[in-house]
């Protein structure tokens, strides 16, 4: 049963009900943890907790195009992207750009001239926090996704999936600047966070552009 056929008013409600919620969660949840992991990146002088709070600002971009897709469907239960939502793809695919490029500038310069952060304490706690609200926002995208089999819904899952490898990077250059000491880490942890952000970026250019389903994990098939 697809999203554009929902059999009673009852389960177009429920289905609608949640995944407006949970587009909504999404969006509002990156915010905040974007503002927070800029403010103490910056304070920290720590460049993975920094590039992660510019990814989840980007990630606030794909969410409205998710939310307005939501909208859209509710309306006429189509879930092929229109110009509103190709727009916003296309900006969220050119700021991954920017921001892969800017991660990977800064990661260098940081290692060549051996800076170290303050503490990546912040990076542990809210890189933390991020995994597991990724993780309950994961559970439940899917679980609505394939009740009502929306592929629009589990797509919007897998791309989550991702925010949530990008907090366990976080967590993993975080603890070891921790234990070690070592500046490179919090640097290295930076490069696979705009490895990462690069992967997105390509992956919403290829959306945009309406020829391939993107599962924002690197895995993408010919559209029929």
């Amino acid at each position: 049963m697809k999203a554009s056929l929902l059999r009673t008013d009852g389960q177009r409600k429920t289905f609608f009900l949640w995944a407006n919620t949970l587009a909504l969660i999404t969006i509002f949840y990156n915010l905040i943890e974007g503002v927070a992991s800029v403010l103490f990146g910056y304070e920290d002088n720590t460049v993975a907790l920094f590039g992660f709070g510019i990814d989840s600002f980007v990630e606030v971009i794909s969410g409205i195009g998710i939310w307005h897709m939501i909208r859209r469907m509710k309306q006429n239960s189509n879930e092929d992207t229109d110009t509103f939502e190709r727009t916003a793809l296309r900006i969220t695919g050119s700021a991954f750009y920017l921001l892969t490029a800017g991660l990977v500038i800064t990661a260098s310069v940081t290692l060549y001239k051996g800076d170290r952060p303050a503490t990546t304490m912040w990076g542990i706690i809210i890189s933390s926090i991020s995994i597991f609200s990724m993780w309950l926002l994961i559970h439940f995208k899917l679980k609505i996704g394939r009740q009502y089999n929306s592929h629009a819904l589990i797509a919007d899952a897998n791309c989550t999936r991702t925010c949530m490898y990008l907090s366990i990077v976080l967590l993993a250059s975080s603890i070891g600047y921790e234990l070690t000491g070592a500046g490179q880490i919090d640097s290295l942890g930076a490069v696979v966070i705009s490895w990462l952000s690069y992967k997105e970026g390509r992956e919403a250019f290829e959306k945009s552009r309406g020829n391939l389903a993107c599962s924002c994990q690197g895995s993408c098939n010919k559209s029929q």
